[in-house]
């Protein structure tokens, strides 16, 4: 029986508690105080903020890990604003969207 008793989790996670709670201070002062321009907090963006404040690098899965193990859930709007102009979409898509992908 002693031979199957748990020895613990195999790997222990990179940021730590009080690390994380550093990170949510970061995460609350919003992505365009950080330097990006809109207001998403992407999986990217939040590795970059982790190794430039934690000086921890980690995948993006392991950042999808930390933050669903620490509450956070991924959002997504339930609608479309009524405000949507189909058209003028269509039109950013096909002559800016081209410029701005690398």
């Amino acid at each position: 029986m002693d031979g199957l008793a748990s020895a613990g989790p195999s790997k222990l996670p990179r940021v730590s508690d009080s690390q994380f709670a550093d990170l949510e201070k970061e995460l609350a002062r919003r992505p365009a105080e950080h330097g990006w321009e809109d207001q998403r907090w992407t999986l990217r963006r939040v590795r970059e903020l982790i190794a430039r404040t934690l000086g921890v690098d980690c995948s993006a899965a392991a950042v999808w890990r930390l933050m669903h193990r620490h509450g956070w859930s991924w959002q997504c709007p339930a609608r479309r604003a009524l405000e949507r102009d189909e058209h003028a979409v269509e039109l950013w898509k096909k002559d800016v969207w081209p410029q701005v992908e690398p």
